[in-house]
């Protein structure tokens, strides 16, 4: 257990004086206790004290402070909350082709675009995560509700060299089987949304690709960036990068997700709107200091009405 505010417990120290000074009070009645040498006519004439019952409510009493001062330094533990633990994989194509301007303004801000309109449109039950690839593929954001986050990062991404469609989906994959405890042998009910110009050349083959994500029972749907005649300047010349359509509608027919083009891309609901759902659960440090304020009240509570039926004065 964590403290949030841990500058309260320095209560404690006061808590700590005010019991000596209980306990030293006894002593002093002790001390200052009247002799009588006729003990047989004591008993008659003293009632019986109330022995060990009266320091209950005293002792209750520091027991209820002791907890408000924890519930005042905010206690935090590791709780387990319920997940949703449904998950989509957005994989963008960042290679040098998709700078080219054959799609206003050019593919890869009519992409982003698209993505990021994606993301906001996810109910937010859905995880989701951000794989971006050229030359390779790496997870930039791993499956979290955190859409914002994803969003943000789409807008941050820059071209490189290269496409390597098929390290996308390895990458995709790794990151839902790392979705959490259990996605290894439980994994969530998830798809990949896989935005290109389709041409693969590094990397994996989209072959490899496909049957990995089959096994998987992870859908692929693209959506195709491009035409025939879209251009780049490469070294001062201009370079002929024709969209790969046929690449695309393979994978996500041999994964049993749907093709898009660009101008479709408003169709992607249908994407999620067939990923079920599954609950799971995650730990998370959560502030728990409720727990100690009812406590606290419930010993105020006994405190009250043990020195009401013992007749206890609290120190």
């Amino acid at each position: 257990m964590t403290f949030l505010s841990p500058a309260w417990l320095w209560l404690f120290a006061l808590l700590a004086l005010l019991a000596a000074a209980y306990v030293a009070a006894q002593f002093a009645r002790r001390r200052y206790a009247l002799r009588f040498t006729n003990l047989p006519l004591l008993t008659l004439v003293a009632p019986s004290g109330p022995g060990w019952r009266r320091h209950v409510a005293p002792v209750l009493f520091l027991v209820m402070m002791s907890l408000l001062v924890i519930g005042a330094a905010r206690p935090a533990d590791e709780v387990r909350v319920p997940r949703d633990r449904a998950t989509i994989i957005i994989a963008l194509d960042v290679s040098l082709s998709m700078e080219a301007d054959d799609v206003s303004p050019n593919r890869i801000a009519a992409a982003k675009e698209a993505a990021q309109k994606f993301v906001n449109d996810l109910p937010e039950r859905f995880n989701v995560g951000l794989v971006a690839f050229a030359r390779s593929a790496s997870v930039v954001v791993s499956p979290t509700t955190d859409h914002q986050a994803v969003f943000t990062s789409l807008g941050n991404l820059s071209t490189r060299a290269g496409t390597a469609i098929g390290e996308a989906v390895f990458s995709s994959l790794d990151a839902v089987r790392s979705f959490d405890q259990q996605a290894v042998t439980d994994p969530p009910p998830s798809a990949v949304v896989l935005l290109s110009d389709g041409d693969n050349t590094s990397g994996r083959s989209v072959a490899d690709a496909i049957e990995t994500a089959m096994n998987a029972r992870v859908p692929v749907s693209t959506i195709a960036y491009g035409t025939q005649d879209g251009t780049v300047s490469i070294d001062g010349r201009d370079v002929n990068v024709p969209v790969n359509k046929a690449t695309l509608q393979t994978l996500s027919d041999g994964t049993g997700g749907r093709a898009y083009e660009a101008e479709s891309g408003s169709q992607l609901r249908e994407v999620y709107e067939q990923i079920g759902t599954s609950l799971g659960y995650r730990m998370v440090n959560q502030e728990i200091s409720q727990r100690f304020v009812v406590a606290a009240l419930l010993a105020g509570l006994l405190t009250a009405v043990m020195a009401l039926v013992l007749g206890s004065r609290l120190p």
